[in-house]
């Protein structure tokens, strides 16, 4: 009989090493659902980001405080002044978002692939997680630059342009490709390591939630228990993310303030690296601790969200289960 073959096969047979085949409508849910996540929580950061930025380039609020910094800016130029830039922040972010996430859905898979096999998908799945959010960073960077260079230009310059699009033209038509990506690689300096914090200690906190849970309770998980390791491992992998950052955040700040040496910007860098040193590259954690914690956390609730009212399916995961 046709079937007879397929029917001798021993039963102690391993069965197939199965990754989901993601379509292509489900990576543009991925898309959606980051690009979403990342536009809403960054842009309801611009107030946040405007007074940050004109504390860094503005001589006269070198010493100020964020608060002091903000009633400031609304007393000389009005509340509005505090959305400035929201423009190149939304966009920006909507595109790195997307890329960020979907990528990152993306090339965990293409690394799971790689690896063969469960046992060593599930082996090496820390250099997995560290891969898929690098490239996928790298890539998103790519989206982000030459819109974060128009933000900072419109914040830090008042008459630069009168938005977004009027301002990214005027930057590319007079400092072309080279200024719009002149801080690509300070960016990547700050945001790959970000995404290793934000994506890998996400992933491990998961791992380590239900490990601790039967089958039978991972299935009858409700609603709020589910939220609540969501959110605690969003504000943990968000308190990674502001560390493992932090020194390149602060650099960013003193290239943006104009310190530091002439010179290509790898040399700029290693120099400020140098003369801030240790405690000087992680001043102001705490604060940006806080802050990077609810925008990595609201961005995973978000993410979550979204993709379910998609209807997407669930993420590749190789958690290790004891």
């Amino acid at each position: 009989m046709a079937h007879s073959d397929a029917t001798k096969a021993p039963a102690s047979a391993t069965p197939p090493f199965v990754v989901p085949q993601f379509t292509a409508k489900d990576y543009t849910s991925f898309f959606f659902a980051g690009a979403i996540c990342c536009t809403l929580t960054h842009g309801g950061m611009t107030p946040i980001d405007v007074v940050k930025t004109r504390i860094q380039v503005d001589p006269a609020m070198a010493r100020m405080s964020l608060l002091s910094g903000g009633r400031m800016i609304i007393a000389n130029e009005g509340p509005a002044a505090l959305l400035t830039g929201f423009g190149p922040t939304a966009v920006g972010y909507l595109a790195q978002g997307g890329a960020k996430f979907a990528g990152y859905e993306f090339w965990k898979k293409q690394f799971v692939q790689i690896a063969g096999d469960q046992e060593s998908a599930v082996k090496y799945r820390t250099a997995i997680y560290l891969g898929a959010s690098t490239v996928a960073e790298f890539f998103a960077d790519i989206l982000l630059t030459p819109l974060e260079a128009t933000r900072i230009r419109l914040v830090s310059q008042r008459h630069y342009a009168t938005g977004l699009m009027t301002g990214f033209a005027r930057l590319a038509r007079e400092e072309g490709v080279a200024g719009l990506y002149a801080g690509f690689l300070p960016i990547l300096c700050k945001q790959i390591p970000y995404a290793i914090g934000q994506f890998t200690v996400n992933e491990f906190c998961h791992e380590l939630a239900l490990r601790q849970m039967s089958e039978e309770t991972k299935r009858t998980l409700s609603g709020p228990a589910k939220f609540g390791i969501s959110l605690g491992s969003g504000i943990i992998a968000g308190f990674a993310a502001a560390i493992l950052s932090q020194p390149a955040d602060t650099l960013l700040s003193q290239i943006n303030k104009g310190h530091g040496p002439e010179g290509s910007m790898p040399h700029r860098l290693k120099e400020l690296a140098r003369q801030a040193g240790f405690r000087g590259l992680f001043a102001g954690l705490g604060p940006r601790m806080i802050m990077t914690a609810g925008l990595v956390s609201g961005q995973f609730l978000l993410y979550d969200a979204v993709k379910h009212a998609l209807g997407a399916p669930p993420g590749l995961e190789i958690h290790k289960e004891a």
